[in-house]
């Protein structure tokens, strides 16, 4: 029954048949049987069925709480096999920054911790990433903090802040971050991003309207092309760039500073799985370790 269960939370989460299968890897026809089955089960529709589409009842909203509690439960027990020892798999999602800054040293503290749990690594946007926990892909997040508040089956914990720098080539001497991005072709942070919004909304706040010529999502491609010469940008002093900062000049913007915050996103009903508690103790580490 606990894959009827688990069935069950997909198609209540990506709101048809055909979405729950490509997600588990069942034709929708595989889907329909197994929760029919559950239904038959515990005698009720859990599901109105409208064309494509399958919304849950009032005794599916009932039933959905339910089944999350008991599959977070099942969770618990399925890792602890002494009492000790976590097993299983983390699904995480993590943004590029993450993956080559805290991330690493994490994942080193937690194969110390628990040999036995695999991690599986998701990379993406924030967004994306957000609307995977959301749906039950993954079993957590790592992100820059959304601009708008979380749904309530959203359990979010802040991690740090990831202060916003303006980078040049070594050939700029002002030291005027406006003037400088007045005076110089502009390489703008992917205003698809949570973290590109902040930037577009500094800008907005100094008046200034930047030459700009590319608008990228991946940090080290701009610093790349910074330092070749190319332009000016505002990035988070964030991942694996930092260790090599010396290949741009790096202004701090002083009275103008602004920061984006490093979220983990969990299900709510996910929060207190051991597994996920252990992995979210070794980032907290990892990130004391690199201020």
């Amino acid at each position: 029954m606990l894959r009827e269960l688990k069935t069950f939370v997909t198609v209540a989460r990506h709101g048809s048949f055909a979405a729950a299968g490509q997600v588990i890897g069942l034709t929708p026809s595989a889907i329909s049987a197994q929760i029919r089955n559950l239904e038959q089960e515990l005698g009720m529709r859990l599901f109105d069925r409208t064309g494509r589409t399958a919304l849950l009842n009032m005794n599916g909203k009932k039933a959905l709480a339910l089944a999350e509690e008991m599959l977070a439960t099942f969770s618990r027990m399925a890792e602890v096999g002494d009492g000790a020892t976590i097993r299983g798999e983390l699904k995480v999602g993590a943004i590029a920054t993450v993956q080559t800054g805290i991330l690493p040293g994490a994942l080193v503290s937690l194969q110390r911790q628990a040999p036995d749990l695999k991690i599986h690594l998701v990379p993406g946007m924030s967004l994306t990433l957000l609307n995977q926990v959301d749906s039950g892909e993954i079993d957590l997040a790592l992100l820059v903090k959304p601009p708008f508040s979380l749904q309530k089956d959203l359990h979010s914990e802040d991690l740090a802040q990831e202060e916003f720098v303006l980078i040049t080539p070594h050939r700029i001497t002002s030291d005027d971050p406006a003037e400088i991005l007045s005076d110089h072709p502009f390489i703008r942070y992917d205003r698809a991003s949570f973290a590109g919004r902040l930037v577009a909304r500094f800008l907005q706040q100094q008046g200034i309207d930047p030459d700009q010529i590319l608008e990228l999502d991946e940090i080290e491609a701009i610093v790349r092309m910074v330092e070749g010469g190319l332009g000016v940008s505002i990035v988070p002093l964030a991942g694996l760039w930092i260790t090599t900062a010396d290949r741009v000049r790096v202004l701090r913007l002083g009275r103008l500073a602004f920061h984006r915050t490093l979220q983990a996103v969990v299900r709510y009903s996910q929060r207190t799985v051991p597994a996920v508690e252990l992995f979210l103790g070794c980032v907290r580490e990892a990130v004391t370790q690199s201020r």
